[in-house]
């Protein structure tokens, strides 16, 4: 197997979570990640990729291009802009990372926007090859699909009105009326933990946005590196408040039992520290946050 990364930017790393998650020390009005920036540069699509043993990159080949999910709709991790069609973001960097590491360039990637609620489906019915998303690693999820890093670890996290002084953490969310994506994990904290919040669902996190800037819900809730894009798109408006109060670790989805396809992505995460690191610093690092790579877990 032939892997060719040029690196072009590394930096040291300070931390091993987010720092910053919470309004008291990220300031909701950082700068939010240039839309448009790509990070391609990094790394060159391989050539003679032998990948013996794995389903999934077989029908790659013989299609001649990835399916890759994704969001489409968190800035400065999977966002798509729809007037100029341009997807930028951590995560969909990392997509095309491992699409060139398996020999596939920008023209043979199929991007496709799939809801979380419906992403273990879409593995398992072959609908994609792989998905880059925000996508907790859960036990539960692993009766259905493998899963290939963890790439990052953040934390759920709140986001509310900026005039709100009400909700200062999730210690505040008694009697209040919360959102978040159907099928996502930090829903199914609070309902699991706060039995005296109220919960609202949508396909999607700008849904969640929408509901808390008309005023229908009082918090949105997911994943704080998620909610720092929502609240530096629109400081005026929105900020994060609270410390993170979970870990969640993101993951590659991949189908269930495509073992040779997963210890392949672990390996490239392994070796691939440099990239990685001038992936986050073009995309979620712009904020202001600082981050170490986390070591895989070659289940």
């Amino acid at each position: 197997m032939k892997k060719r990364l040029t690196l072009l930017a590394a930096t040291a790393a300070a931390a091993l979570v987010l720092t910053g998650c919470a309004g008291g020390t990220e300031e909701p009005g950082s700068p939010a990640p240039e839309e448009g920036e790509s990070s391609g540069e990094l790394f060159e699509v391989a050539t003679d990729v032998d990948l013996e043993g794995s389903p999934t990159f077989d029908a790659m080949t013989e299609r001649g291009s990835v399916k890759i999910g994704v969001k489409e709709d968190q800035p400065g991790l999977g966002y798509l802009d729809a007037a100029t069609g341009e997807r930028t973001g951590f995560d969909i960097d990392i997509a095309r990372w491992i699409a060139a590491s398996l020999g596939f360039a920008e023209d043979d990637i199929e991007f496709v926007a799939i809801p979380s609620a419906n992403r273990e489906a879409s593995i398992v019915n072959g609908d994609i090859d792989y998905y880059v998303g925000t996508y907790s690693i859960t036990d539960e999820r692993k009766d259905q699909i493998d899963f290939a890093g963890p790439y990052f670890i953040t934390g759920q996290g709140i986001l509310v009105a900026a005039d709100n002084e009400d909700i200062t953490s999730e210690d505040d969310l008694a009697g209040t009326t919360v959102c978040s994506a159907t099928g996502s994990t930090p829903i199914q904290n609070i309902k699991d933990n706060f039995p005296d919040t109220d919960t609202e669902e949508f396909d999607t996190y700008s849904q969640c946005v929408e509901a808390l800037n008309d005023g229908s819900v009082d918090a949105v809730t997911t994943d704080a590196a998620i909610l720092i894009g929502y609240a530096a798109q629109d400081p005026d408006n929105l900020k994060v408040v609270g410390e993170p109060f979970t870990e969640e670790r993101y993951g590659v989805g991949l189908p269930l039992g495509d073992d040779a396809l997963r210890a392949f992505i672990n390996d490239m995460f392994t070796e691939g520290g440099d990239t990685w690191q001038g992936i986050y610093d073009a995309t979620l690092g712009l904020s202001g946050t600082e981050v170490e790579q986390p070591e895989v877990d070659a289940y």
